[in-house]
């Protein structure tokens, strides 16, 4: 489910997808890269690379499965504490149903 958030403040707005991230589970730690999410591309690259090197490549899969389950979150969590707020009803609602 897509949702508009918009910042009041830089009058920006963006899109953002609640629930499991297919992009994170197919391509990993680029998502947060190409967003320009830094903090979490630092935390998915470095816990991908350490668990694969520490399992032959096993872990870094496991990992990227895992934070793909609530990646999308954090993700909008994270926007809402740089200030964007829901831009219209449906988004509020589905925002409030996701608990943020």
């Amino acid at each position: 489910m897509t949702i508009n958030l918009k910042n009041d403040t830089t009058m920006r707005t963006k899109q953002a997808k609640l629930g499991y991230s297919w992009t994170f589970f197919f391509w990993g730690w680029f998502v947060p890269l190409f967003r320009g999410d830094w903090k979490w591309w630092a935390i998915t690259f470095i816990a991908t690379i350490a668990l694969g090197y520490f399992t032959f490549g096993f872990g870094s899969l496991l990992a990227q499965i895992i934070f793909a389950g609530f990646y999308n979150k954090l993700y909008v969590y994270d926007l809402g504490n740089a200030g964007f707020l829901p831009a219209d009803e449906f988004s509020e609602k589905a925002l409030q149903g996701a608990g943020l």
